[in-house]
C-alpha cells in the first residue's frame, strides 16, 4: 500500500486529506502514481500544476523518484512566507 496525503489547496480541491492506494510494479515512479491519480477525473487535475511539490517518507522529492510497498507520499503545493 502507497499512503497518500493532500495538503492545503490539493486537499481542499480533492476532498479528502489523504487514502491509502495499492502499489503497483506500474507506480514505479512519483510521476506514474501522479499520472495515475489524474487519470481518474477533473477534480484531480490540480495536482498537474507546475510547481506541485512532494515529499516521499517525509523527504522531499522529484517526479523521478522510485516508489515502493509502503511508501508515503505527500503533495503539497509551494510554501510562500513574508
Amino acid at each position: 500500500m502507497i499512503e497518500l496525503q493532500f495538503f492545503a489547496r490539493y486537499r481542499d480541491a480533492l476532498g479528502s486529506s489523504g487514502e491509502q492506494l495499492a502499489w503497483t510494479p506500474e507506480l514505479s515512479t512519483l510521476q506514474d502514481l501522479r499520472q495515475h491519480l489524474l487519470a481518474r477525473g477533473e477534480a484531480w487535475q490540480v495536482l498537474a500544476e507546475p510547481r506541485l511539490m512532494c515529499a516521499r517518507n517525509q523527504e522531499l522529492c522529484a517526479l523521478d523518484t522510485p516508489l515502493a510497498d509502503g511508501d508515503e507520499i505527500a503533495f503539497f503545493p509551494p510554501v510562500t512566507g513574508g
